[in-house]
């Protein structure tokens, strides 16, 4: 008897729960009872119930899954500032306990939906980008703090990085980069930090051992600017934590929707998070209208990278092209479809 791949679910706040059940109902049919589903707590929803964004048993659970599926975290019921426990301390901490230091955000455009994006459909000809970011190091997670001084209040946020966690992570990139077009965009803001400094040392050591990829530099905010002007210019894009945050955002109106794009997290091993990029969409939570198509896709990085599934990958990124080729849309994309009309209009496309 063959045994089943441990898929463990993190449906989480808003409109995770429900992107999350059509992502799994796609990968059903795809793979056919070779995994087994478990589900827990994350974010506002362990929160109310256990007092902690993420959970022991949640943690316990993802460390012996072959891989994790989170829909989103967050709300307005847990959104005060000032509050000691917040559910995206529940998303940091997945991240820092498993080991997952690189963010892998594709983001590609399809020509059907040219006028769903604010860009001139001629900008958008040809994209394809991988953005890998450094998810667990940087402003998020370096020295921070409040205080009074004799002239008020002070608050700070350190960035913090050292050459192995650059290491790391730009040798991922290279990687990514040789099986793609051959060419890294390393951004950084190295003209201003020093940190900046540091990464921009290391992507030239490491590209020194990659003679056949072409590494580029560009500060941060030029990509920002590029990334709109000409988008079509770049392959894969390695950056920290911060600047990869704002810069993917940025990269989502290319598609159209941020609800159209699909993210993995993966460290040294397998084991890899899998979740759409959008938030949880609290204006519309429980209304049935969210897209699972950054959800579904996230299941086509889960088979690939942690099940070693590449065909059943293409499978669900090819129903999604037909479906969208077909003109299924939701209404972020001017369209009248809900989740469950376009989940089976991706359904309606696999073999």
């Amino acid at each position: 008897m063959t045994t089943k791949s441990r898929v463990v679910l993190l449906p989480g706040d808003g409109i995770g729960p429900e992107v999350v059940s059509a992502a799994r109902t796609v990968l059903e049919r795809v793979v056919r009872g070779a995994i087994a589903f478990e589900e827990y707590l994350i974010g506002g929803a362990a929160i109310d119930t256990t007092g902690q964004p993420l959970p022991a048993a949640t943690l316990a659970a993802c460390r012996s899954a072959d891989a994790v599926l989170l829909g989103a975290v967050g709300g307005p019921r847990w959104d005060d500032p000032r509050a000691a426990v917040r559910p995206e301390q529940g998303l940091l901490a997945i991240r820092r306990e498993l080991g997952l230091y690189a963010n892998l955000r594709p983001v590609r455009t399809w020509a059907e939906l040219a006028g769903a994006s604010p860009l001139r459909p001629e900008r958008l000809a040809d994209v394809d980008v991988l953005f890998v970011r450094e998810l667990t190091g940087g402003l998020y997670f370096g020295p921070r703090g409040r205080e009074r001084t004799a002239d008020g209040e002070r608050a700070y946020d350190t960035m913090v990085y050292t050459d192995g966690e650059i290491r790391r992570v730009v040798a991922l990139a290279f990687r990514l980069a040789a099986e793609r077009r051959r060419r890294v965009t390393s951004v950084d803001k190295a003209n201003v930090l020093d940190s900046s400094r540091l990464w921009r040392a290391v992507a030239i050591e490491v590209a020194a051992q990659h003679p056949g990829i072409a590494l580029e530099h560009q500060l941060v905010d030029s990509a920002a600017m590029r990334i709109i002007t000409s988008p079509g210019a770049f392959d894969v894009v390695v950056t920290e934590n911060m600047f990869g945050d704002i810069l993917t955002d940025e990269a989502s109106v290319l598609a159209g929707s941020l609800g159209l794009l699909p993210s993995a997290s993966l460290g040294d091993g397998r084991l890899g998070l899998y979740e759409p990029i959008h938030g949880s969409a609290p204006d519309i939570a429980g209304t049935g209208a969210a897209n699972p198509i950054g959800a579904i896709l996230s299941t086509a990085m889960l088979c690939r990278h942690s099940l070693g599934l590449p065909a059943e990958a293409q499978t669900i990124e090819r129903a999604v092209d037909a479906a969208i080729a077909a003109g299924a849309r939701t209404r972020d994309l001017g369209g009248a479809l809900g989740t469950a009309e376009m989940t089976e209009a991706v359904l309606g496309q696999l073999p």
